[in-house]
């Protein structure tokens, strides 16, 4: 009976979550449906994958996408705490492949081909190759010399740029690229507190930290929401990175799906945990800026989102500034990122918040405290190199 209750596209965004997404967050009996069936749903996946000769999940979606969408380059970011960007130039150049320099435009991305790669027009650690280019077999990929991250979720890390020695919440964070970017912002100083629910993602994330060379962080199978901000082991927190579950409308744009389909209801039950969580973020004492992502396009779980918690919040936190990034629209504070005007970025939605507080009063709350941070200003980043044989 449940079964056939069940709209067809709401079975869609379920199978999706549980197959390709984070995961199902959603609970009660839809949760408990999906779940009966796993067994069969994975080996109808396995099958699928047998028949097109492909070995990952994501290249299934690719037969279904449209053709700007098979032309999305493949993104590298180096691992700067193994290695710099030099020495992975120099190791790709010896297998092959031809340096074309830093992009000058989105134009240049899109034309990249064959054996030919650049380094990327906005962030400085990210190299671009031809869409399809194969990484996993590569050595510098298991050696965690880089980490296989599309741009759109770099952008969250980059903007919430803390400063080396800070204190880190990643709220939401498996399968771990982002922590480990941040893990490389901060240059192994400092702490990053990650949490997720799921045991296994957990594992997985801790295998690829470990690899990755990232240190001074703290896993915990915890709901973000159960999380005590008046925890003293949190007093010094002042930068959080909240990537909550979301419908991943923008995960499948330009695959040909609508990505305004889905249930109305789940929307808003989404939107419901995002504000609460987003709102539960912010109660954080010492916290100075977080950045709110997700990959859906409703403005729902974004704009609607953001501009609710921030009219509780009074005067204590503001939108801050954005950078490289196409603005959703005079007022919002929102930022988007998609693949025709990024040159083949999945699409992420993403707001910065900056703590309203006074500079004087947070100059002594860094003294105070002792949390080690300053005004987020551009700064330049001295390179350990790790030479690459």
């Amino acid at each position: 009976q449940a079964e056939k209750k069940l709209p067809p596209q709401l079975a869609k965004v379920l199978v999706y979550d549980l197959l390709f997404g984070k995961g199902l967050k959603c609970g009660g009996r839809w949760k408990a449906l999906a779940r009966r069936h796993r067994a069969r749903l994975e080996a109808e996946l396995a099958r699928l994958k047998v028949q097109q000769k492909v070995s990952r999940n994501e290249d299934l979606l690719a037969p279904a996408a449209s053709p700007t969408a098979s032309q999305l380059p493949r993104y590298v970011r180096v691992n700067t705490l193994k290695t710099c960007v030099e020495d992975v130039i120099d190791f790709f150049k010896r297998q092959g492949y031809s340096y074309q320099g830093k992009a000058d435009s989105l134009e240049e991305l899109r034309a990249i081909s064959k054996k030919k790669f650049a380094s990327d027009l906005h962030l400085p650690e990210l190299l671009v190759f031809p869409s399809q280019t194969d990484f996993h077999d590569n050595l510098l990929y298991t050696s965690g010399h880089i980490i296989l991250q599309d741009k759109a979720s770099c952008l969250p890390a980059f903007l919430l740029d803390p400063a080396a020695g800070s204190h880190v919440i990643d709220a939401c964070a498996a399968p771990g690229n982002k922590t480990s970017h941040l893990a490389a912002l901060l240059k192994n100083k400092g702490q990053i507190f990650a949490f997720d629910v799921d045991t296994k993602r957990l594992a997985t994330m801790n295998t690829m930290l470990m690899r990755a060379g990232v240190t001074g962080f703290q896993l915990a199978q915890q709901d973000f929401l159960t999380v005590d901000p008046r925890d003293p082991k949190y007093a010094r927190v002042t930068h959080i990175l909240l990537d909550p579950s979301c419908s991943g409308s923008g995960n499948v744009w330009g695959s040909g799906r609508d990505p305004q389909s889905g249930s109305g209801q789940r929307l808003q039950a989404l939107a419901g945990f995002q504000r609460k969580v987003l709102s539960h973020a912010l109660s954080f004492p010492a916290l100075q800026r977080l950045v709110y992502s997700t990959c859906s396009l409703h403005r729902e779980e974004n704009e609607d989102v953001v501009h609710a918690v921030l009219q509780e919040q009074g005067s204590a936190f503001r939108y801050a500034g954005h950078r490289g990034s196409q603005r959703r629209g005079r007022g919002t504070g929102c930022c988007g990122a998609r693949g025709t005007q990024h040159g083949g970025l999945k699409l992420k939605l993403f707001t910065s918040i900056s703590s309203s507080l006074p500079v004087a009063a947070k100059e002594n709350l860094q003294h105070g405290e002792g949390t080690g941070t300053r005004a987020a200003a551009p700064r330049k980043r001295k390179r350990k190199k790790q030479q690459v044989k």
